[in-house]
């Protein structure tokens, strides 16, 4: 038969899983807002379909936005040298 002191939790285990329990429940929250981000994100790119707009195309310019100028030229030069090297450029 187990003892009511063995029972009983010791102060800092239960502050540990005060502790566990609140990480866990902010991770939840951010996930539940997490998804209706993309939710919205998805609606938006539908509704630029809806208008005539092509999302991939969309999608590239919104990466492409993200990268600092540096960045995107060296992205594009080496773009541009793998297309010359199979001779896909005119």
């Amino acid at each position: 038969m187990a003892t009511a002191a063995a029972v009983k939790e010791e102060p800092a285990a239960q502050i540990a899983k005060d502790h566990l329990k609140a990480f866990v429940e902010r991770i939840e929250r951010l996930e539940e807002e997490k998804k209706a981000i993309a939710d919205d994100i998805r609606d938006v790119y539908a509704e630029a379909k809806a208008n005539g707009f092509d999302v991939k195309a969309l999608r590239t310019v919104v990466r492409l936005r993200k990268q600092d100028a540096a960045e995107r030229k060296e992205q594009e030069a080496i773009l541009e040298t793998y297309l010359a090297a199979l001779g896909m450029l005119d």
